[in-house]
């Protein structure tokens, strides 16, 4: 695994658009502090991926937990980093401002770690049912697994709603699963 660039980029370029279009100053206190972590550990990463990301050969059976806490706030690319971004400064500023600071900031401590564990889990399972230990050797970085627990806890919050995704009006409801597939066609891997 390895980070294909690094520093200013198109991604990142827009990502600041979304966020000056938007408003620094509309933006809630811990949805701000989240995408300015992911940022700055994109700009100035803590090692490379390959040693923060998370797998169940690497954190699993070398202990190294440290992973949990580095996986989420690590990014492959710019565009990576902008889509996981982009999809948190909304979501983020939906859920704050519905459930206050202290409790997104609590939600994204524990949903961080959380799907890290999930992520092992289902890579174990997949190892041990399809007898290839492979799975259990792939590594992993990025924020989309938090974004996707946010998502279903924004639909909870806000049943009904609409987003637009590609410019496509699509119920909440579905809109995760087709923000999943539009990522993926526009950034596989």
């Amino acid at each position: 695994m390895q980070r294909r660039q690094r520093g200013i980029s198109a991604g990142l370029l827009l990502l600041f658009y979304e966020i000056s279009r938007v408003g620094f100053q509309n933006v809630p206190p811990v949805t701000l502090g989240t995408l300015a972590l992911n940022i700055i550990l994109f700009l100035n990463p803590l090692g490379p991926l390959s040693e923060v990301c998370i797998s169940v050969n690497e954190s699993f059976y070398r202990k190294n937990w440290w992973r949990l806490l580095l996986s989420p706030v690590h990014h492959a690319d710019d565009w990576h980093l902008y889509f996981n971004m982009v999809s948190m400064l909304w979501k983020g500023i939906m859920l704050e401002r519905k459930l206050g600071s202290a409790w997104l900031a609590y939600i994204i401590a524990v949903f961080s770690v959380l799907i890290g564990v999930v992520y092992m889990v289902l890579e174990y399972a997949l190892a041990e049912l399809l007898d290839d230990p492979t799975y259990k050797m792939i590594c992993a970085v990025g924020f989309s697994g938090v974004l996707f627990a946010l998502k279903v806890l924004n639909n909870h919050y806000n049943p009904g709603r609409f987003s637009s995704v590609l410019g496509m009006q699509i119920s909440n409801k579905y809109a995760c699963w087709v923000e999943l597939v539009a990522i993926h066609l526009i950034s596989p891997g």
